[in-house]
């Protein structure tokens, strides 16, 4: 065990290229559909083993267990018939059909997920430690358009500086002048045309 004080550092996984993603989403998938869903566990493994999630791990463990059902069903059809009976092709291509389906949709959906820009580990800033304290650095937005007005400046962030014992309370400064003048005269256009509208109906 490591005691008390920081946690080891974990080495950050390295993430495959997204054309090598893509290949591999693309093979899994093709080996799913191409073998009827017989080989739809391959697929799951991958998946439960790039995630390590328990739930991959069950559903991996499901698939598996539906591809024996589905030979055992099959199996257990009469040899001596020589075509097999509507409801027997339907429980078998139903069966197949939800296997694949449900397969290849959720392959794809967990793998793009882990992989996307909400599911791994992000780049940034290390965890803080267990019970230790540190000054948060917030980085300034980027601004937003203000749909048809001029871009309103942005000062440059000021240097980090030691925390003061008790910050003075800010106040907030009014607006300009200009701008209320112009927000005035929008409110008063608007409301003149609302009343053309709702005088000529």
């Amino acid at each position: 065990m490591h005691g008390y004080g920081y946690p080891p550092e974990q080495q950050p996984r390295r993430r495959p290229s997204p054309a090598t993603l893509i290949t591999l989403r693309v093979l899994f998938v093709a080996l799913t559909m191409l073998s009827c869903g017989f080989l739809a566990w391959a697929a799951m493994l991958r998946l439960a083993i790039v995630t390590r999630r328990k739930r991959d791990w069950y559903l991996l463990a499901l698939v598996f267990a539906l591809n024996v059902g589905l030979v055992v069903f099959f199996g257990t059809l009469p040899e001596d018939a020589e075509e097999m009976t509507d409801a027997e092709a339907l429980i078998g291509i139903g069966w197949l059909f939800v296997v694949v389906a449900g397969t290849v949709t959720y392959y794809l959906y967990a793998e793009i997920r882990h992989f996307g820009p909400y599911g791994g580990p992000q780049p940034g800033p290390p965890p803080l430690p267990y019970g230790g304290y540190a000054q948060q650095q917030t980085v300034p937005a980027a601004p937003r358009p203000t749909y048809g007005y001029p871009p309103v400046p942005t000062p440059p962030p000021a240097p980090a500086q030691p925390p003061a014992a008790t910050p003075p309370p800010a106040v907030p400064s009014p607006a300009s002048p200009q701008r209320l003048d112009q927000v005035r005269a929008e409110l008063d256009e608007l409301s003149d045309y609302l009343r053309k509208e709702g005088g000529s109906q």
